[in-house]
């Protein structure tokens, strides 16, 4: 075979080559394209966006969502200064409802009593000491559940290394510092030097913020913002909010190995990997404004043989409190999304309103005074017409009651306005006004 035919066939060899890798190229082209058509509607599916994304990848299908119950967890914070020491002077119990998009943080005082005599109460019983006995976060978990009534399961042991490097690996915090904060204990080598105002936090000032209760000289938070325990377990309840808000921004997505090394290192948790995961798409969604927050209802006491300062949570008050945040929030979703769907020729004339048309009672369940009068003006100022106020029984949670069918988005704005509620609906024809707002100790 001569050079010119050895080189005419390489030729059409080559461009034989050349045809057969476009058509392999056209092929997986076509695969990508369908495939990645499957995920993109099946994200579609699965709500969209980061959320959708998410689910479709650990394997979610448009159903896996609704079968996924409430989530409640038991979190313990426990400070590692003192050698030998683990109390656990931050205790909440969180909760996350991945259809309705709601969460509850209760915090649970330190002091709270555990034991059966409290004439003869010892700090030893108060629920902060368990975890200090044998290192069993089982047995915090059982006492809660039994002051509770809730079968929680899960528990979350955090160190407070976990918070310091968890803030300083997301870059900070922005929050508002509530009031100055001063305080020195050489014993714990605590050192709480904060001013009052928004700021960003790094690790080290976000453990001062936590743990503060009191100043040098004996101040601690104002009267209305709740002193000393309770006040720092507000403070607590609404770093955590910032915290779960701006870990959820998602160029934060990338740090996530971070985030886990934290976790892994300084966190004890009996929460399994395959539970966590299918929450964990939704989570990323989540608005902290649907967030309720509250503290466990009692009195401080130190009136024992032994003049031991204990918390008695109030056992009526406890069963109306979890009520109201586990069980008819949901319930009232519920109910919400029926009435959403089902749209009335009654419903769309009665939305037809003003601001300055919509009468308010406004009744105060608070404990405290100055409250009834701050709600009004707000009210007043927002352009509503309050035409009647009174006090009731003393409640924790702020309910705002629909009474005439009031168009849904004024109602929000009626919560927006006052800064919190609970919405209910219950029509009355013999009532005298469009809305009843009973102000509860969370205001």
């Amino acid at each position: 075979m001569g050079k010119k035919q050895i080189k005419n066939k390489n030729i059409k060899n080559t461009k034989k080559k050349k045809k057969t890798w476009k058509k392999i190229l056209l092929i997986i082209f076509l695969i990508l394209l369908v495939a990645g058509g499957v995920f993109a509607y099946r994200v579609h599916l699965n709500g969209g966006g980061m959320s959708g994304m998410l689910a479709t990848m650990v394997g979610h299908d448009q159903n896996t969502k609704k079968n996924l119950g409430e989530f409640k967890v038991l979190i313990l914070g426990i400070s590692t200064d003192q050698e030998n020491v683990d109390l656990t002077d931050t205790i909440m119990v969180a909760s996350y409802n991945p259809n309705t998009q709601k969460a509850t943080l209760l915090s649970i005082p330190r002091d709270t009593y555990t034991g059966k005599n409290p004439a003869k109460a010892t700090s030893y019983e108060k629920i902060n000491a368990l975890y200090n006995r044998k290192h069993r976060p089982d047995e915090t978990l059982e006492a809660v559940n039994e002051i509770t009534g809730l079968n929680i399961q899960y528990y979350v042991v955090v160190k407070t290394e976990a918070l310091i490097k968890l803030v300083d690996v997301i870059g900070g915090i922005t929050f508002d510092v509530p009031i100055n904060m001063d305080y020195d204990d050489t014993s714990q080598n605590l050192h709480i030097h904060l001013k009052a105002g928004e700021q960003k936090l790094d690790g080290d000032k976000a453990e001062q913020l936590v743990r503060f209760r009191h100043n040098n000289n004996g101040t601690s938070y104002p009267e209305e913002y709740g002193d000393n325990d309770t006040g720092r377990m507000r403070t607590q309840r609404e770093f955590i909010m910032q915290v779960v808000k701006q870990t959820a921004k998602p160029e934060n997505i990338f740090k996530l190995g971070e985030i886990l090394d934290v976790a892994k290192q300084y966190v004890i948790t009996n929460i399994d990997f395959n539970v966590a995961k299918d929450y964990i798409p939704y989570v990323v969604e989540f608005n902290t404004d649907n967030l309720l927050t509250a503290i466990l209802p009692g009195t401080n006491t130190n009136k024992n043989t032994s003049a031991t300062w204990i918390f008695i949570h109030d056992k009526a008050q406890t069963k109306q409190l979890i009520q109201e945040l586990f069980i008819d929030r949901d319930i009232q979703e519920t109910q919400e999304d029926t009435i959403e769907g089902n749209t009335t020729e009654e419903t769309t004339t009665s939305e037809n309103v003003n601001q300055s048309d919509i009468t308010i009672e406004v009744l105060n369940g608070s404990g405290s005074g100055s409250n009834l009068q701050k709600v009004v003006s707000e009210l007043q100022g927002a352009g509503y017409k309050v035409t009647r106020t009174g006090s009731t029984n003393t409640t924790q949670k702020t309910t705002i009651n629909n009474k005439k069918n009031v168009k849904e988005s004024t109602v929000k704005n009626i919560k927006d306005v006052i800064g919190t509620g609970i919405i209910e609906s219950s029509e009355s024809s013999s009532s005298k006004v469009d809305i009843m707002i009973i102000i509860g100790k969370d205001y």
